[in-house]
């Protein structure tokens, strides 16, 4: 695989993003909690979206936040080992949770956050693959084949 830079560097702005919201004392001001809770005693009143409360919220938040970080990461490594990506974004959150449980005494250390945060790291590896398998047949397009074909043809006259 190449180098990309634009990929190192959308991958180190992501996760100053993700750092931001996740290492400081409070995730929102006031305002956002109020309009927070508000909606969601909304939802409560509705019996066909009275499931969604702030614990599946905040499991979901956990999730998509991951997602596109997976999908970066996953784009630094080979194929057979996107592994790896899914190995970073669960080491991330677990550096995440223990940092928070022991200096923001405002926020709370949660393994359910580790578990959601892997699974979204795992949604955006998965996506990068099958959009991998998608556009490998035309990323190829315009190279020439590599090799004893390349030295065939150029026997044969086909290729100068």
């Amino acid at each position: 695989m190449r180098f990309r830079p634009w990929l190192l560097v959308v991958t180190v702005l992501y996760l100053m993003a993700v750092a931001w919201m996740t290492l400081r004392p409070d995730v929102y001001g006031h305002r956002t909690s109020e309009l927070l809770w508000r909606a969601l005693d909304e939802s409560g009143r509705h019996g066909s979206t009275s499931w969604i409360t702030f614990s599946v919220v905040e499991s979901v938040s956990n999730a998509v936040m991951f997602v596109p970080l997976g999908f970066f990461l996953a784009l630094f490594f080979p194929k057979r080992l996107f592994v790896l990506a899914v190995g970073l974004c669960a080491l991330l959150s677990y550096g995440i949770e223990t940092y928070q449980g022991a200096f923001l005494s405002t926020r709370v250390s949660d393994p359910a956050d580790v578990l959601h945060n892997t699974l979204g790291g795992l949604v955006g590896v998965l996506i990068a693959l099958v959009l991998r398998l998608l556009l490998l047949p035309f990323a190829s397009l315009g190279r020439r084949p590599a090799g004893r074909a390349s030295s065939r043809r150029r026997a044969a006259g086909l290729v100068r």
